[in-house]
């Protein structure tokens, strides 16, 4: 997909810690070994609860060229998202907010959380964003009951831009508030 914004970055991302680089059909299995675990799964958009059914999700041509994944010392720890979208824009301006903004989201697997390797993929995703692809705008969402991803995102100088109630149907059968963040590439600093 030489198309793809993704396409454009010289990989891997390298951090302190960490490689970033983009996610392959091959990297199926370690991802699922912690996406299945219900603690990550109850915070994702999709939790499949068959390998098959990931399988499938995963090697999507469309998924597969946004998703990013975390390695630490060789081994994957987690996987992350940059979608590249267009900004809201009145009709005679459109052209303009053309692939100028991204959403973003990331996991790291439990066995590796609580050592800040979440907080140095997420400021590596801005860097890719702000610096690598030019993008003004970023924006992430998460369940308002997600403390630990709503505080990485305060923690990367993310700014809280909407608190919804109850507009977030949990697979739970449950309606909860969700939270919206961003950062503009004006007010970040690397």
């Amino acid at each position: 997909m030489d198309d793809a914004p993704l396409a454009r970055i010289d990989w891997p991302v390298g951090t302190e810690r960490l490689n970033l680089r983009l996610a392959t059909a091959d990297d199926v299995e370690a991802v699922w070994g912690f996406r299945r675990l219900p603690e990550v799964g109850q915070w994702m958009t999709g939790a499949p609860a068959r390998f098959e059914v990931f399988t499938e999700l995963f090697r999507d041509p469309e998924s597969l060229a946004k998703t990013l994944i975390v390695e630490h010392e060789g081994r994957v720890i987690g996987d992350t998202m940059i979608e590249v979208v267009d900004a809201w824009a009145q009709r005679e301006v459109r052209e303009q907010a053309v692939g100028v903004q991204a959403e973003l989201g990331w996991v790291i697997s439990p066995g590796h959380a609580g050592q800040g390797f979440g907080t140095e993929a997420a400021r590596a995703l801005l860097r890719i964003c702000f610096e690598g692809l030019g993008l003004r705008r970023v924006t992430a969402n998460c369940f308002a009951a997600n403390e630990p991803s709503w505080r990485l995102m305060e923690s990367i100088g993310m700014r809280r831009e909407a608190h919804n109630v109850r507009d977030s149907l949990h697979r739970s059968g449950d309606w909860m508030d969700g939270f919206t963040y961003a950062l503009l590439a004006e007010d970040w600093s690397p």
